[in-house]
């Protein structure tokens, strides 16, 4: 064979490409750009339900009926992300072994390690959850706040009242603003106190932390590893992936953004909302731009990095699918008695919403 016919690599001189190594990483000045956009749009998309909720010249200009739609979509990418954009990722970088045609270990292909993983990880969220939640309780109930629901004022339009105990003197409760609550629910129209309701507003202080700050947690570890692929990723595949991303990123903040939105918290606190939201807006631009330092040197196919990308990803499915399941879908739909008697109607809307946004999100994951 002549070194001319180019079949061999070691016989020409020429050098193969390790399919393990770090690939070449252009369009420097669009990478940087990415940085901003992504960090504008998620930032948009995670405060809009937030400054909505609390400001209240845009409470009266915005429909109840959009709020109610973000906010059911939202929670739909929250369960299509815990599932497609993080369970299925985590299978593949923990899968890609060598004789896969990966980078890892054989050992790695000894066993579902990235769905053991996500296992745990869910478990120990509701461990986590229920040991903050009774020591959370104690501590309210020893300053006096016991599982009372603190009240945000100057949030005209919420639900003001919440269910009181009896009186010391043995007097009935008032019924009449429960009365009032019941016949808003039972409204088939989108009014703006219906579409501003959630369920979540009538769980004890330390619930609606725990359950906010559970998916904080796990929208932003992924939303880092996101950032860091998105930075080294090839060119060829760079701007489907960055306009995915955008969307993707949007779509979750969307989520979030409804969660933080609904936080009742006491007065002075007013600002954690608002510091979740620009949180979450920035872990993806964080993790951009330590892949672009480190973007000559990093490719998310090698086995470290492969193995850090499926096993963060793995975490946080567990994360979104334990809050996905439990805080949105159990708490918003199954337990919430609004929606065991309100119309069919509105009971379809809500659904559809979820669909969507699931749906829409699982759409993404043919490209991200």
């Amino acid at each position: 064979m002549s070194a001319a016919d180019g079949l061999d690599p070691e016989i020409t001189g020429g050098e193969e490409e390790d399919p393990c190594g770090p690939s070449p990483v252009g369009k420097l000045g669009l990478r940087i750009g990415a940085i901003f956009i992504i960090l504008a749009t998620s930032l948009f998309a995670t405060l809009f339900p937030v400054v909505t909720k609390r400001v209240a010249v845009l409470r009266r200009a915005v429909p109840g009926a959009v709020f109610e739609f973000a906010k059911f979509f939202g929670s739909g990418v929250i369960l299509a992300t815990g599932f497609i954009h993080l369970l299925e990722p985590a299978v593949d970088a923990l899968g890609s072994t060598r004789d896969n045609g990966g980078c890892l270990s054989n050992a790695w292909g000894e066993y579902p390690y990235a769905f053991g993983i996500s296992l745990t990880s869910l478990y120990m969220v509701f461990v986590i959850q229920i040991i903050a939640f009774r020591l959370g309780s104690a501590r309210l109930a020893k300053i006096g706040m016991g599982q009372r629901h603190i009240h945000v004022s100057g949030h005209g339009g919420h639900v003001a009242e919440q269910d009181a105990p009896p009186a010391t003197n043995g007097s009935p409760v008032s019924v009449s603003s429960i009365d009032r609550e019941k016949a808003l629910l039972n409204d088939s129209s989108s009014s703006l106190e219906v579409g501003y309701s959630d369920a979540s507003e009538q769980n004890p202080l330390i619930a609606q932390v725990m359950g906010v700050a559970t998916l904080e947690f796990g929208v932003c570890f992924h939303s880092v590893i996101i950032g860091l692929t998105l930075a080294v990723t090839g060119d060829s595949e760079f701007n489907v992936l960055f306009i995915v991303i955008i969307f993707h990123q949007m779509f979750e903040g969307l989520g979030l953004g409804s969660r933080l939105a609904f936080l009742q918290l006491p007065d002075g606190y007013g600002w954690v909302p608002f510091t979740g939201a620009l949180a979450y807006s920035a872990m993806s631009p964080i993790g951009m731009a330590i892949g672009l330092g480190v973007r000559e040197g990093l490719s998310m196919e090698a086995a470290g990095a492969a193995i850090a990308s499926g096993v963060l990803d793995a975490i946080s499915s567990g994360v979104l699918i334990y809050t996905a399941t439990v805080e949105l879908i159990a708490h918003e739909f199954i337990f919430n008695k609004a929606y065991h008697t309100c119309s069919w109607g509105r009971l379809t809307f809500s659904l559809t919403c979820f669909a969507l946004g699931a749906g829409i999100m699982a759409l993404l994951g043919k490209w991200a």
